[in-house]
């Protein structure tokens, strides 16, 4: 497998065309079978998904959430943030120290996702409201210009439970499966596989982070060439519901006694 970064992309505004933008500079690169995968900070400045904390009023819940916050960590914080966090979230799942929410499409991630890096001009930048159709727009971008059968994965980093540091993730996706099947294969002892379900594009996505780069130096498109998902199964499903995410029940258990 290789990866290589669409190098020379400029500072993305509302209204680009991120498959033009990166067909123009990958050119050749792409072909049939590669994966093109795309930060969300562009996708997010292509679709208009900036914000200022002014426009968000301040309400009750906001204003508490950040005091605190603030109590806590001894800095102090935003309860404008705050109401940004809290209106690009379905679900609140920790309130303190830090704000863990669950976004509109199924993301659980600190803050909704919501960045304050590498936005000239405002204060947020908010994650794109529905990722995977931003994935296929930008795959049926890629194929009006002559670039067939490329799958596309819209990424970001996140943290992880447990340890230290951020790795990419997947946010969108169109092209290919989420995960592969290994349940019913055989291990080389012979037994049968039970739970094993890969996430793919997680993996291609923490892939290509390595040499997509953070900060400054970042790099926002990466093409993933010479990789195949093979014969297994493939599924859609990335993000765990409800009654199957353990640490959900966790918390709302460790609420409820809270409560009580």
């Amino acid at each position: 497998m290789e990866l290589e970064p669409v190098r020379d992309l400029p500072e993305v505004r509302p209204g680009d065309d991120v498959a033009a933008l990166v067909a123009e500079r990958a050119g050749d690169a792409l072909a049939a079978g590669d994966v093109l995968t795309v930060a969300s900070t562009i996708v997010s400045k292509a679709e208009g998904r900036t914000a200022d904390l002014e426009e968000y009023p301040v309400s009750g819940r906001a204003r508490e959430i950040a005091d605190r916050i603030g109590a806590v960590t001894n800095e102090e914080k935003d309860p404008r943030f705050a109401q940004a966090v809290l209106e690009e979230s379905t679900e609140v799942l920790i309130e303190c120290p830090f704000l863990l929410t669950e976004t509109r499409f199924g993301h659980i991630c600190v803050n909704a996702g919501i960045d304050r890096s590498n936005v000239p001009d405002h204060d947020l930048l908010l994650l794109p409201k529905r990722p995977t159709e931003s994935a296929e727009r930008i795959r049926n971008g890629l194929a009006e210009r002559g670039i067939d059968d490329v799958a596309v994965i819209v990424t970001d980093t996140c943290g992880r439970p447990f340890r230290h540091g951020q790795r990419g993730v997947a946010l969108g996706w169109a092209g290919t499966p989420a995960s592969r099947d290994w349940r019913g294969e055989l291990d080389r002892d012979g037994r049968k596989l039970g739970v094993t379900v890969q996430s793919v594009v997680d993996e291609l996505a923490a892939a290509a982070n390595l040499v997509a780069g953070e900060g400054a130096g970042g790099t926002p498109a990466v093409v993933v060439r010479d990789w195949t998902f093979g014969d297994l199964e493939g599924s859609d499903e990335l993000f765990r519901s409800v009654e199957d995410d353990l640490v959900r029940q966790a918390l709302r258990e460790w609420e409820w006694r809270a409560d009580e």
